[in-house]
C-alpha cells in the first residue's frame, strides 16, 4: 500500500492587486498539471499552485517551469515580485501568514518595480579578436618569447609572471567594455548591475532595470551598440524578467513555515 503525498503550495512570486480568484495558467508538476491562482493580503497576493509535498531540486526542468509561470504574470500585471525558486508551504494559512510578514517589504518595493522590467546583457569576446589583442601588448609578447626560450623548470616563475600579465590585459578589455557599453546603456534605465563574469572570455554581465514605455528606445540602443561591437564580441541580450537582480527576497521556507 502507497503513503498518500501530502498536498503543499508553491510560491512563484508576489504581485500588487485589489483583483482577487486570479489564474493564470496550468503548470506541470512531477508530471501532474496543476491550476495557478492568488492567496491575498490586503493589495498584494502570491501566485501560487497545489503540488506534491517535497523538496524540489532546482534542475532544469523545474527552473524552466518556476520562470514560465512568472513570464505568464508578468504578460498581465505590471508589478510583480519574483520569489526564489523552491519555496513549497503547508497551507494556505501559512502562504498568506507569509504575505503578512513580507507585507512592509512589498509596500516599499511595489512603487520600485511598478511598470518596470529587467533585462540582462552579457558580452563575450570572441577568441580569434582576443587573441589578437593579446598580441599587441608588448609586455606579454616579451614574457612569452622569455618562458619559450627556458626550459620547464626554469620558466616556472616567467609562466606565473606570464599568466597575471594576461589577466591584467583581459581586465583592461573588461574596463573598456564597461566604458564603451556599460556607461552607453546606464542613462537609459531606472537602475543597473554589473555583476562577476561567467568564464573566461566574458568581458561584461550586466542587468537594467527598465521602465516598459524605455523599452524599445533601449533596445535600439543595445542593436546600435551591438553593431559597432559586433566583428569582436557576442552578445548575449535577455528578458524581459523581473527584477531579481533588484530585489533581495529569499524566502527560505522553514524561518516562514
Amino acid at each position: 500500500m502507497e503513503m498518500e503525498t501530502k498536498t503543499g503550495i508553491y510560491v512563484f512570486c508576489g504581485i500588487q492587486t485589489n483583483q482577487t480568484d486570479l489564474t493564470f495558467g496550468s503548470v506541470e508538476f512531477e508530471n501532474g498539471v496543476q491550476d495557478t491562482y492568488t492567496i491575498h493580503y490586503k493589495d498584494a497576493a502570491m501566485v501560487v499552485a497545489d503540488v506534491p509535498m517535497k523538496i524540489y531540486p532546482p534542475k532544469k526542468d523545474n527552473l524552466m517551469m518556476h520562470q514560465q509561470v512568472i513570464s505568464n504574470v508578468m504578460e498581465r500585471m505590471d508589478t510583480v515580485i519574483p520569489i526564489s525558486f523552491g519555496n513549497v508551504f503547508n497551507s494556505k494559512d501559512d502562504v498568506l501568514a507569509l504575505a503578512e510578514s513580507l507585507y512592509p517589504q512589498l509596500e516599499n518595493l511595489f512603487p520600485q518595480v511598478k511598470g518596470k522590467i529587467e533585462v540582462g546583457l552579457k558580452v563575450v569576446g570572441k577568441k580569434d579578436w582576443l587573441e589578437k589583442e593579446i598580441h599587441k601588448n608588448e609586455k606579454v609578447l616579451k614574457q612569452k618569447e622569455i618562458v619559450g626560450g627556458k626550459s620547464e623548470a626554469a620558466g616556472y616563475f616567467d609562466r606565473i609572471q606570464l599568466g597575471e600579465m594576461a589577466k591584467e590585459f583581459f581586465h583592461s578589455l573588461q574596463g573598456e567594455v564597461k566604458k564603451d557599453i556599460h556607461e552607453e546603456l546606464a542613462p537609459l534605465t531606472e537602475a543597473s548591475q554589473v555583476n562577476d563574469p561567467i568564464g573566461e572570455k566574458m568581458l561584461l554581465n550586466a542587468a537594467y532595470l527598465i521602465d516598459r514605455g524605455q523599452e524599445e528606445a533601449f533596445d535600439k540602443k543595445v542593436n546600435d551598440i551591438h553593431e559597432k561591437w559586433k566583428d569582436k564580441v557576442d552578445f548575449n541580450y535577455t528578458g524581459p524578467w523581473p527584477a531579481y537582480n533588484f530585489i533581495n527576497i529569499k524566502l527560505k521556507v522553514e524561518e516562514t513555515s
